[in-house]
């Protein structure tokens, strides 16, 4: 039997005419390759989008400075608990597909940082509003999915907060007035537009 297929053949058939069990055996042998290559992937992918939830990595632009330093001042970097927020967690859904959506949105802030549209911080103080009401849209929008991944307002100790907050975090309250968290909460990790 030659190598190459008869003339007047296809390949096909040569191929087919090659004992059967070995192509038989490279089924299940391929389906586990591509699971464990789609598991990789998989891994890799998520494993990147939390890198790029960490402070190291939201840092790492220079610009980012201003906002670090606020941060370092604030109760969700140090606290009595304990209990630290990063970036991530205030600034990612915490859902997948939101949060994903969240990092695609990411590239405009990158394509910014390469104009050096903040470089300065007199030039971060020039779109500190417009920043804030970006933040502050998409927290309304999404009734602060990124505030109420750590504050759970069933869980909270109403009796211990002074009787405003406790009156607005009653059950029902916020849902009755339409209101989410950073409709109260705005400035707690970083400075107001022109309170700086």
């Amino acid at each position: 039997m030659s190598a190459l297929p008869p003339a007047g053949r296809g390949f096909a058939a040569w191929l087919w005419r090659r004992p059967r069990r070995w192509f038989l055996l490279g089924i299940p042998i391929g389906g586990v390759l591509a699971f464990l290559v789609g598991i990789a992937f998989t891994g890799s992918f998520i494993g990147g989008l939390k890198l790029a939830e960490t402070d190291a990595f939201c840092t790492s632009c220079h610009e980012m400075g201003t906002p670090y330093q606020e941060y370092t001042r604030s109760v969700h970097f140090s606290n009595a608990i304990g209990i630290r927020a990063s970036c991530g967690n205030c600034h990612v859904p915490p859902a997948f597909i939101p949060g994903l959506i969240r990092h695609i949105q990411a590239y405009a802030e990158v394509w910014g940082h390469m104009r050096g549209e903040l470089n300065t911080p007199v030039k971060y103080e020039a779109h500190r509003a417009e920043l804030a009401q970006t933040i502050w849209k998409e927290l309304k929008s999404n009734d602060s999915a990124e505030c109420r991944s750590c504050h759970t307002v069933a869980a909270m100790a109403l009796a211990s907060q002074n009787a405003f907050a406790a009156a607005r975090h009653a059950p029902g309250y916020m849902t009755a007035n339409h209101l989410t968290c950073i409709d109260c909460h705005k400035g707690v990790a970083h400075s107001l537009p022109g309170a700086s």
